[in-house]
């Protein structure tokens, strides 16, 4: 164990951590990360990463709980627990006791919608936009389907690139027409920045917009805090839930929970269900941790259940590393936003085609960018293109993201969308323009490759 550790039993006392001394943005910063050196990673979006002080604080809390399981996990925990959801609390301008840590933001989305008392007279609708993350998607189906159909989705087609204020149009004219079928929109989900393509999304005016309507608001901020700036204060959803493990650096999975005071009796139950759960019904029920002195939904989610929860512990390491070393949140979303979007102009050039965006750039004012590639869906032949026929869509994709693994040291998202193949990139602080003229290279020589393979 550190010897920067002290303890009594059931207490913990932490010297300060160091302070941390400032790294130019760029290759200088690999040096704070483990990556392979011959690796490349120009996906952070999908799994992020986290430095290696962060890494270590976490390992002390590691060594501290096996130091004497019991005390740690009964009354430290949940003391450094607090401590850390105080932290991410002022990233997000919002009461402490609105945050709690979940595993990630599909257990955060699978929480709302599986709390939600849907009317039984089959009315109430769950709106969401075609690009909803797989997961959520498949969730909001299982809800529907579980719940014998008594609520129901409904899908807002969007063509891209799209401004804001079209897509507004369509949410707005999606709830007029539920209205007007006889329905109930009841909840919308929506994205910070979508995943699948990598687009920030309007969720300000979109959040606004459910509360002007009466409907409640569930924002899929997977791609939030550390990547765009967040203000629960000014932004006031009725339900956001945030990975920190993508954009924060800290160790996976980790995500934040937030849900208003007013919103909170909604959330009757943790995913899974433990022993913070406060039943109706009248019983005598066995607590084998600590009385609980704290509200309902912070102790809910405090303890679900054993599982190393040290990663969520060390957020507030993560916020002043990013501090201390990079000159903090405005600094690292400024740099991040500039070199994925001078990085995709640059992969666009390479590859002679284009970035997916608007006339207003709403669309990449965000950490990732998506880069069409040169490539043809066609049964025939295309003059001039690598052609790829439209029953070998899924191979040929399957193909160039492993291609990219195991001949170029790297991944990039590549997918079909709107009858194109595009790629999407992460930017990230310990990444270059270089860096993207190495992927834009790459993307070329895979694409040119993809045509010759036999499906």
């Amino acid at each position: 164990m550190s010897s920067s550790l002290e303890r009594k039993m059931g207490e913990v006392s932490l010297e300060p951590s160091p302070t941390y001394e400032r790294t130019p943005f760029g290759k200088e910063m690999l040096k704070h990360f483990s990556f392979d050196p011959s690796y490349k990673n120009l996906n952070h979006g999908s799994f992020g990463t986290f430095p290696r002080p962060v890494r270590e604080k976490q390992r002390e809390y590691q060594d501290l709980c096996e130091s004497a399981p019991d005390p740690f996990i009964r009354y430290t925990y949940p003391e450094l627990c607090d401590i850390a959801r105080g932290a991410v609390a002022k990233i997000l301008n919002c009461p402490a006791d609105t945050v709690v840590f979940v595993s990630n933001a599909t257990t955060g989305v699978n929480t709302v919608l599986r709390n939600i008392v849907w009317n039984q007279d089959g009315k109430d609708e769950i709106l969401y936009f075609r690009h909803i993350y797989g997961a959520c998607l498949k969730t909001v189906e299982y809800i529907c389907e579980s719940h014998h159909n008594i609520v129901n989705p409904r899908e807002i087609i969007v063509e891209y690139p799209m401004e804001d204020a079209d897509l507004l149009t369509l949410f707005k004219e999606a709830i007029k027409t539920s209205r007007a079928e006889g329905k109930r929109p009841r909840l919308a989900i929506y994205d910070t920045v979508s995943s699948l393509p990598g687009l920030r999304m309007p969720f300000e005016d979109l959040t606004a917009a459910c509360k002007e309507e009466g409907i409640l608001s569930l924002v899929d901020a997977a791609h939030g805090i550390g990547h765009v700036n967040l203000d629960m204060s000014t932004l006031d959803p009725d339900f956001l839930v945030t990975n920190a493990h993508k954009w924060l650096f800290v160790p996976r999975g980790c995500a934040v929970f937030y849900v208003p005071l007013k919103n909170q009796p909604l959330m009757r139950s943790s995913l899974p269900t433990s022993h913070g759960f406060v039943p109706k019904t009248v019983g005598e029920v066995l607590m084998p941790l600590p009385p609980p002195t704290k509200s309902e939904f912070v102790n809910q989610f405090e303890f679900i259940g054993t599982i190393d929860n040290t990663n969520y512990l060390v957020a507030g390491e993560s916020i002043k590393w990013r501090e201390e070393v990079c000159g903090g949140e405005k600094a690292i979303i400024e740099y991040n936003t500039n070199l994925a979007r001078e990085g995709g102009k640059t992969v666009a050039k390479i590859l002679g085609t284009k970035v997916l965006d608007n006339a207003s750039h709403s669309l990449t004012n965000c950490c990732l960018v998506n880069v069409l590639l040169p490539l043809a869906v066609s049964a025939e032949d295309v003059a001039g293109t690598v052609t790829i026929k439209p029953e070998h869509v899924v191979p040929a994709t399957q193909w160039l993201e492993r291609t990219l693994v195991n001949e170029h040291k790297t991944f990039l998202a590549i997918w079909f969308f709107q009858g194109q193949f595009w790629a999407r990139l992460s930017g990230q602080i310990y990444l270059d323009i270089t860096d993207f003229k190495w992927a834009g290279e790459a993307l070329k020589t895979i694409c040119e490759g993809v045509g010759k393979q036999e499906f």
